[in-house]
């Protein structure tokens, strides 16, 4: 059949493959033959899968897997029963199935995954299969109006930290507060940061610093095998001298674009979000960490009259991102 098979390729109605739980999965498998050709079945499964995968340092491999979807069709052809010919030219094999409510969504990084294929399988009397997959895309939204009310307000934390010029030769509180402007965004929003410094110690503050982090767990058997912290943005402030403050006003932190906090209905892969704002002392103590966790959404925050909450030149992306480029780099400390 290999010569009389011109194409075989998985066809679906949405094409830009995205879809969301509850939905109906619909499309086409097409077969375009040159000749008359005997065919046993062609079968059609679907499949959504969380694999996490890691060598740990003993070289050992630590897998754990979940499965959210496995189901399977003929889409022609009965067990038992003789060859079907087809006839050249082009043969369309519909096929629709509902997605289960509360699927996952698709997330790749770097030692685990959730996906979503269908596979296709055209087999021929003498043992001979042919085989092609397609790739789709699901996105379980979060709406932060459904979220509670206290994310919609602004989010402070503060802290008195005291610095020590050397050892007992001297030292002084450093006071920070931070606060930002609600606890929840989606990926295009800008995070308003505003924080105040007082620094009563004898020791010059090289630096102050705002960054946005995501944190990756992965899970296998329950148990944490490895966590990830990336530096997806930050905003950085020159040094603040014994005796002076320095306030942020409203800095704005742009937030690129991100799946939503947390994988809903995945149990292996754990996505969390956070500003840190970090005081760099210019001694040999360690920075001061003020940490706010916040929550990232799909859908965004809604006015009273229920249009959307978006600053002016707010672009919210309407795809998932599925390749993350700074999976690569360098992770936070």
């Amino acid at each position: 059949m290999s010569r009389k098979l011109e194409k075989f390729v998985i066809l679906f109605d949405n094409t830009n493959l995205l879809y969301f739980p509850g939905q109906f999965l619909s499309g086409r498998v097409l077969v375009e033959l040159k000749d008359d050709t005997q065919a046993l079945g062609l079968h059609f499964h679907v499949i959504g899968e969380g694999v996490v995968r890691l060598k740990s340092k003993r070289r050992e491999r630590v897998y754990d897997k979940e499965n959210y979807i496995d189901f399977r069709m003929r889409l022609l052809g009965e067990p038992g029963q003789p060859p079907v010919t087809l006839s050249p030219g082009i043969h369309s094999f519909p096929f629709k199935l509902g997605l289960p409510p509360g699927l996952p969504s698709t997330f790749l990084g770097k030692s685990g995954w959730v996906q979503y294929y269908c596979k296709a399988a055209l087999r021929e009397p003498n043992s001979l299969t042919h085989k092609n997959q397609q790739v789709f895309i699901v996105m379980n939204p979060i709406d932060l109006n459904m979220e509670p009310s206290v994310l919609t307000e602004p989010f402070r934390c503060d802290i008195d930290h005291k610095l020590s010029r050397a050892m007992c030769l001297g030292s002084g509180m450093v006071e920070c507060q931070v606060c930002l402007d609600k606890g929840a965004y989606v990926p295009g929003e800008t995070i308003e940061i505003t924080a105040t410094i007082i620094n009563n110690s004898k020791v010059t503050i090289k630096s102050t610093r705002a960054t946005l982090t995501e944190t990756i767990q992965y899970f296998a058997k329950s148990k944490i095998i490895q966590s990830e912290t990336r530096e997806l943005a930050s905003l950085k402030r020159d040094k603040i001298r014994p005796n002076e403050m320095d306030q942020w006003h409203n800095e704005q932190l742009y937030v690129p674009p991100l799946p939503p906090t947390n994988l809903r209905g995945c149990h292996l892969i754990n996505i969390q979000y956070d500003i840190y704002f970090i005081i760099s002392p210019n001694n040999m103590e360690k920075d001061v960490k003020l940490q706010l966790p916040i929550m990232m959404g799909t859908y965004p925050f809604r006015t009273e009259n229920g249009s959307f909450d978006g600053k002016l030149g707010t672009h919210y992306p309407s795809t998932l991102p599925i390749l993350r480029p700074w999976l690569e780099e360098k992770t936070f400390k």
